[in-house]
């Protein structure tokens, strides 16, 4: 099959973008896909605007009644298609909204995914940073509504956070653009390979949760070789998530792991900073 052919079949799993299109994300010739994920109210839909400005339209997501939001913008000479994921607090997918944003990052393997978080309410927005920095090195955290954090005396040592969580952060006041050039500079860096992360990573106590993670990580990876990231489904797994058991159980897991896979843009040196908990 000649490169025109494969490119031209958009479920072929020869065609490294056709996991991104089974994933509801059209990618129309750009160099680079940045997932946008944050919680509620984090002004998320204000940092899409502002990257994508009128270059944007909306749908919904393959199957489902939840709207999807796609825009795009250029920068240094690059085209980033940006995807809006569903608002949550979680990826444990206890709802549609969850399983989407879950499926995308884990599955689709964006080149960058910019978690949106608020300033007024780091502690709490954590959360998902957390979740989402188990699952992919390719992270940058946007601290929004630093103006509002200003307001009530609150003040964020961006360069201590990212020493912390390992990864670029980036504070904004997407309502007036204070801080778009930066997160626009960092999401480059790190979608063209320029900057490395090392994130920071929960690793248990517990020897035996250890074993029995990797055990049951390395027999997934044996079952689906193409799956990005076998400890994160071994530790939910582990945690009964019964959606990961249902997709293993229906075959959906196998699907998404074997629709094909996006190019690696991004080198990561090692496999993170791993912190006991």
């Amino acid at each position: 099959m000649t490169r025109t052919e494969i490119e031209q079949c958009e479920i072929c799993p020869a065609n490294p973008n056709a996991k991104l299109l089974h994933l509801g994300a059209k990618i129309d010739g750009s160099d680079h896909i940045v997932a946008l994920a944050g919680n509620p109210n984090v002004g998320k839909s204000t940092i899409f605007n502002q990257l994508t400005g009128l270059r944007q339209h909306t749908g919904n997501w393959p199957g489902k009644t939840v709207t999807r939001a796609e825009g795009a913008y250029v920068y240094d000479g690059k085209r980033y298609k940006v995807i809006d994921l569903p608002g949550t607090y979680s990826l444990l997918s206890t709802s549609t909204d969850e399983e989407i944003a879950r499926d995308f990052i884990l599955f689709g393997r964006p080149d960058v995914t910019v978690v949106v978080v608020d300033g007024t309410r780091i502690a709490r927005n954590l959360n998902l940073v957390l979740q989402i920095l188990d699952i992919t090195d390719r992270l940058v955290v946007n601290v929004n509504l630093v103006d509002e954090a200003k307001r009530v005396g609150l003040s964020i040592d961006g360069r201590a956070l990212a020493r912390e969580l390992g990864v670029p952060v980036v504070l904004t006041a997407a309502r007036t653009g204070e801080g778009i050039p930066h997160l626009l500079h960092e999401i480059a860096n790190l979608a063209s390979g320029k900057v490395f992360t090392k994130p920071f990573r929960f690793v248990t106590t517990s020897k035996h949760v250890q074993r029995g993670v990797e055990q049951l990580s390395q027999l997934i990876q044996k079952a689906y070789p193409a799956i990005p990231n076998t400890r994160w489904i071994a530790l939910r797994l582990l945690e009964g998530d019964q959606s990961i058991i249902d997709a293993i159980r229906h075959g959906e897991l196998g699907l998404l792991a074997t629709t094909g896979r996006r190019d690696e843009h991004v080198a990561v040196e090692g496999a993170g900073d791993e912190r006991t908990q």
